[in-house]
């Protein structure tokens, strides 16, 4: 592999997905979703697609970035729009119940969202989500939202409906994992590694911003090239590990700076936890060719000679652990859709960072000094590779989903 960053996030094998029986209903909030049964196949069933059109991602080229956002489809490959959100979709009570993070708050601290592309309708689309879940407003007037280009000013790119919805999973994921957490969204002005970039240092430099989530990727690439764009200690950036499987690393979820996130299916259960999950067959997971191993995995046997991905995860699979979300359909319309990806478990794990209230350093370390409080995700596989645990859970750290899922905050 070049060590310029090469795409990713490309088209995604089919998905193991749905069967949903219905996939809009009353969206009481403290409801949960239910498992979804899967196919090897999704011809003429509920599966899911990338956010991004198809079209978008073949123009990416060498260093520029794609987003990994995926939404549930008909068996048509038709969205499912709707005007309450979908019976399956994980809410805020759910995914606060699932990782033990109920009654937990922030003291206001901010999280960052980078992603590219304008979204005009971020904040109206947000105070509806806000409001359908009972939480409290989230506004530029009342100070929780600010929206910056790259720069940190207000010259807002041009808008781009496939990200826009990778944004608005981003900010909807905060919200439910952390309700009193203030978000701030920088949209860098084209998805390219230089512009995110940007964008990133500009989040970094943002007042009370504790985590930056990066819910986008490219192939693996080097830190001496990109590493200034992600090297912030006292700050956890966190970067999704990608939506194929086990591929090897991914950028920036690959650098020695982050904390790499991973996915998981999520769905309920008759244990003590309420909730069972497994590797979510999408996650992405491998070794970095460059970048340096982390000093606080050396004893994990990661089987990696240099930086080993993923270092924690949280929900991902788009049919089993979803979220609803509201997202737009075009520059002035939204609807209800159930998103998945490591787009959504990145930001979950930026807002359980805010909760703790503990980045000290460089935050990657953390959960490795403190594994033993998590849920160790221990079946399931995301392909076939040559090393087992590169894709295949097993009881403690593998690469599909890293030493495990949130049990409140004690990890981080």
């Amino acid at each position: 592999m070049k060590k310029s960053v090469l795409l990713s996030f490309a088209a995604s094998a089919a998905l193991a997905t749905s069967a949903l029986a219905g996939v809009v209903g009353s969206p009481a909030a403290s409801a949960a979703p239910a498992a979804v049964a899967s196919s090897a196949s999704p011809t003429g069933q509920m599966h899911s697609q990338r956010l991004c059109s198809s079209a978008a991602a073949a123009k990416q080229s060498v260093a520029t970035a794609a987003c990994g956002a995926k939404i549930v489809v008909n068996g048509k490959g038709n969205r499912l729009a709707s005007t309450t959100p979908p019976s399956t979709g994980l809410t805020p009570a759910g995914l606060q119940d699932a990782y033990k993070l109920t009654g937990l708050t922030s003291g206001g601290r901010t999280v960052a969202i980078v992603d590219a592309y304008g979204y005009p309708n971020l904040e109206r689309d947000l105070a509806t989500y806000r409001s359908q879940f009972g939480l409290p407003a989230c506004t530029t007037a009342n100070g929780c939202l600010k929206i910056v280009d790259q720069n940190g000013g207000t010259s807002y790119p041009r808008t781009d409906v496939g990200w826009g919805g990778e944004q608005a999973l981003d900010v909807d994921a905060v919200s439910a994992a952390c309700p009193d957490c203030k978000i701030v969204v920088v949209q860098a002005k084209t998805a390219s590694f230089a512009n995110l970039g940007t964008a990133v240092q500009t989040a970094a430099k943002q007042s009370g911003v504790v985590a930056i989530s990066n819910s986008y990727g490219g192939g693996d690439a080097a830190d001496t090239t990109y590493g200034k764009y992600y090297d912030f200690p006292g700050i956890a950036v966190t970067a999704s590990t990608g939506d194929n499987g086990y591929q090897g690393g991914s950028y920036p979820a690959s650098s020695a700076y982050v904390t790499a996130v991973g996915g998981t299916s999520l769905v309920k259960a008759s244990n003590t936890r309420g909730w069972s999950e497994s590797v979510w067959d999408g996650a992405g997971s491998g070794c970095s060719t460059y970048n340096t191993a982390l000093a606080a995995a050396s004893s994990y046997d990661t089987g990696c000679s240099k930086r080993a991905m993923a270092d924690v995860s949280a929900a991902a699979d788009p049919s089993n652990g979803g979220l609803a979300v509201y997202y737009p359909t075009s520059r002035n319309a939204s609807t209800w859709g159930q998103i998945g990806g490591t787009s959504e478990s990145s930001p979950i794990i930026a807002s359980v960072y805010a909760l703790s209230g503990n980045t000290s350093g460089y935050a990657n370390a953390i959960p490795y000094a403190n594994s033993g409080q998590l849920f160790d995700v221990t079946s399931g596989s995301n392909g076939t590779c040559p090393t087992t645990q590169w894709c295949n859970a097993r009881a403690g750290w593998d690469g599909p989903t890293g030493l495990g899922t949130p049990n409140g905050v004690g990890a981080f």
